[in-house]
């Protein structure tokens, strides 16, 4: 088992008392969802690293698997099928079969946050999980936060100043061995209001992609 994989927090993490309590609330109503940290999906040493915000609560809470079940899913994954960073069909259910290539997605904040809003106290306790994460990636990986939540504990998990390195969507960092690209949010308010496009997350990963041909093919997937 890699570090990587040894890291996540386990069902019954007690290390934010009220994520922990609002989880028990969530599997007293809903007794067959996931309602539990939600692991991280990929292989364990990525040429791409995906850091989200937190799971929602009928998306990734439920399915148990990151950016599963809700709108910005569906975003996230027809983009990453239309690079290559997946293979496969995305059902919007965790036995899909999708497969991700050399590409991991993990969540700033591994449990479901009331009003998907963590508190900096939360997102600090759970920068614990994300530090191995980062540094299972492999050299020269491509490291993409969504939202400025993420982008903060990624740069902060790599020792960094958050005046080193300005959230901005289309901003990239050169952050030691790793290379920060940053992307709005793909939730559904952010494009249904505009804030965020098609376009204008696609070429978010066109970048990623060019980074990382220019480190080196991704290796063809696996049948």
């Amino acid at each position: 088992m890699t570090g990587a994989e040894a890291a996540g927090p386990p069902r019954d993490c007690p290390l934010c008392p009220r994520l922990a309590a609002f989880r028990d609330e969530q599997r007293a109503r809903f007794s067959d969802w996931h309602n539990a940290p939600v692991p991280s999906f990929g292989p364990p040493s990525p040429r791409l690293l995906i850091v989200g915000l937190a799971p929602g609560l009928r998306g990734a809470n439920r399915t148990g698997r990151p950016f599963t079940g809700d709108y910005a899913g569906d975003l996230l994954y027809a983009t990453l099928l239309k690079f290559g960073f997946a293979v496969g069909t995305y059902e919007a259910r965790p036995d899909d079969g999708l497969r991700l290539v050399e590409t991991r997605i993990v969540n700033a904040v591994r449990c479901v946050p009331p009003q998907n809003k963590p508190e900096p106290s939360e997102i600090r306790t759970c920068r614990s999980f994300l530090e191995p994460e980062l540094e299972a990636a492999t050299e020269g990986a491509a490291v993409v936060a969504l939202g400025r939540i993420a982008h903060d504990s990624v740069v902060r998990a790599l020792g960094f100043k958050l005046k080193d390195a300005p959230f901005g969507h289309g901003a990239e960092h050169a952050l030691g061995r790793l290379r920060l690209f940053d992307s709005y949010h793909c939730s559904r308010y952010n494009t249904n209001t505009g804030v965020l496009t098609t376009g204008m997350f696609e070429a978010v990963f066109g970048r990623v992609a060019a980074h990382l041909e220019g480190a080196g093919a991704l290796a063809a997937p696996r049948p």
